[in-house]
C-alpha cells in the first residue's frame, strides 16, 4: 500500500528538489492527460519537472512553462499510418528527444531521473547513456508495443518486426530501475515477460483529476432534435474500433431507429477516413465529428450525453489495456457500452453493458437496449459516479506514483 494519502504535502527530498525529465512521444502535454497529471503531481510534491514531447495543433510552442513544469516540444513531420512512416516517426522522435536531453542537462533544470513513457520502447538507449552519469530510469509502460503494432498494421505475432519489438521491450525492462504499469495486466507483462522483480513494478492507474472536469446542465442542441445523445471520446486510430461504432449506428438506422444522434469527440490520424466511412454508410447526418475540443466543450458535450461508447474490439492488445475514456465517462455518470474486454470490466464493472466481442450487431443491440431502459441507465450512472470518485480518480493513483519515485531514489 502507498505510504501517504496526501501526496501533495510530501517533498521529494530534503534540500534541493530532485529533478525529473519525462519523455513522451504519443501526445503533447498538457493534452496527454495522464502524463500531465503525473508531471503536475510530481511538481506539487517537490520535484523539479521537465517534459519532452511532440508538437500538435494547439500545442505548437517549442518551449514554455505551465504550472511550474518546463515543456520542450519538437515537430513531427512524418505520417505514422504506414510502416515506413512508423519507423521514420520513431527515429525522428528518438533523435530529437536525445538532443533535448543534452540541452536540458546543460541549459535547463537538469535531471536526476529519466521517466520515459512508451510507445515506443526505444528510450532505454537514451536512459542507458545517462545512467553512466548516475541518472536513474523509470519506464512508464502505457502500451503493449508489440501487440499494438500487430493490431495497427496486421503483422504476424511471430514476424520480424514483432520479434524486434519484443526484444526492445525486454531490454527496456532490463535497464529500468523501476517500472510503472497502468493496470495489473501490464504488471504481469513486466514480471513474466520483462522478468522484473514485482517489488519494482508499481501500478498507477489512469484516473481523471475530478477537479479538472465540470458537469453542466444538458445542452439539447447536441442531440440535433433527437431524444438521445450517444458519445464517443478519444483519439481515432485504426486500432480504436470507431468504424464498428459507425456500422452499429448504421444498422440501427437501417432497422428504423430514428431517436438518437451520435457525437464523436477527438482527433487522430484515422478521423478523415472515418468521416468518409460515415458518408458511405449514409449516416453523416446522424454523426457529428467535433475534432479536438477545449476541456470546457468536452465537459459540456459529455454532460449532455445519455450513453458513452468504447468500441475498441477485443484483441491481444485491447484485452490488456485500460482505456481512459471509460473512467472519464464514469465521471459524468454516463452508462457505457463496450465490448467484453478484461480490463474494461476491471474499470467499469457494473457501469457498463458488455456486447459480444467484435460483433457489430450485438454492439448495436446492446446500445439500443440501454437506450430503451431508463431505470438501468440511472442505476449504472449512479454506480459509475460512485466507483470513479471512491476508487478510480487520480487522487487514488497519485500515492502509488510517489511510492515509485521513493523506491527509485532509495
Amino acid at each position: 500500500m502507498p505510504s501517504t494519502k496526501n501526496p501533495e504535502r510530501i517533498l521529494a527530498s530534503a534540500g534541493d528538489p530532485r529533478r525529473v525529465l519525462i519523455i513522451v512521444q504519443n501526445l503533447p502535454v498538457p493534452f496527454d492527460r495522464r502524463v500531465w497529471l503525473e508531471a503536475t503531481t510530481l511538481q506539487r510534491a517537490g520535484y523539479a519537472v521537465s517534459v519532452i514531447c511532440p508538437k500538435m495543433k494547439g500545442f505548437n510552442r517549442s518551449r514554455e512553462t505551465l504550472d511550474g513544469v518546463d515543456i520542450y516540444r519538437y515537430a513531427m513531420p512524418f505520417d505514422p499510418n504506414s510502416r515506413l512512416g512508423f519507423v521514420a516517426e520513431n527515429l525522428w522522435a528518438w533523435c530529437r528527444a536525445a538532443i533535448l536531453t543534452m540541452y536540458i542537462a546543460l541549459f535547463g533544470r537538469g535531471f536526476d531521473v529519466i521517466h520515459a513513457c512508451n510507445p515506443p520502447d526505444t528510450y532505454w538507449a537514451v536512459a542507458l547513456f545517462w545512467k553512466l552519469a548516475r541518472k536513474r530510469f523509470i519506464f512508464d509502460h502505457h502500451d503493449l508495443s508489440p501487440e499494438l503494432y500487430d493490431v495497427k498494421f496486421g503483422g504476424a505475432p511471430v514476424g520480424v518486426v514483432s520479434r524486434l519489438l519484443h526484444a526492445l521491450e525486454r531490454v527496456t525492462f532490463a535497464i529500468a530501475d523501476v517500472a510503472i504499469a497502468t493496470n495489473d495486466s501490464h504488471k504481469r507483462i513486466a514480471v513474466e515477460r520483462g522478468r522484473m522483480d514485482p517489488d519494482r513494478v508499481f501500478v498507477v492507474r489512469s484516473g481523471p483529476d475530478v477537479a479538472r472536469f465540470t458537469e453542466y446542465p444538458p445542452d439539447p442542441t447536441w442531440r440535433q432534435g433527437k431524444d438521445y445523445l450517444v458519445a464517443f471520446l478519444g483519439e481515432m486510430g485504426t486500432q480504436d474500433g470507431v468504424e464498428l461504432l459507425l456500422e452499429a449506428v448504421a444498422g440501427l438506422v437501417d432497422g428504423g431507429r430514428d431517436d438518437f444522434h451520435c457525437v464523436l469527440v477527438g482527433g487522430g490520424t484515422h478521423r478523415a477516413a472515418l468521416m468518409k466511412h460515415a458518408e458511405a454508410l449514409g449516416i453523416e447526418d446522424r454523426c457529428t465529428f467535433t475534432g479536438v475540443v477545449s476541456n470546457d466543450d468536452l465537459c459540456r458535450i459529455l454532460s449532455s450525453a445519455d450513453v458513452g461508447v468504447d468500441p475498441v474490439p477485443r484483441n491481444m492488445w485491447s484485452d490488456k489495456s485500460t482505456m481512459n475514456k471509460i473512467v472519464e465517462y464514469m465521471f459524468f455518470g454516463l452508462p457505457i457500452v463496450a465490448f467484453d474486454l478484461a480490463e474494461a470490466r476491471v474499470s467499469a464493472r457494473d457501469a457498463a453493458a458488455y456486447a459480444r466481442p467484435n460483433s457489430v450487431e450485438d454492439l448495436g443491440a446492446t446500445l439500443a437496449a440501454l437506450l430503451d431502459d431508463p431505470e438501468r441507465r440511472a442505476a449504472m450512472s449512479e454506480y459509475g459516479r460512485m466507483r470513479l470518485r471512491e476508487e478510480l480518480a487520480w487522487e487514488h493513483s497519485a500515492p502509488y506514483l510517489l511510492d515509485a519515485y521513493r523506491s527509485v531514489f532509495s
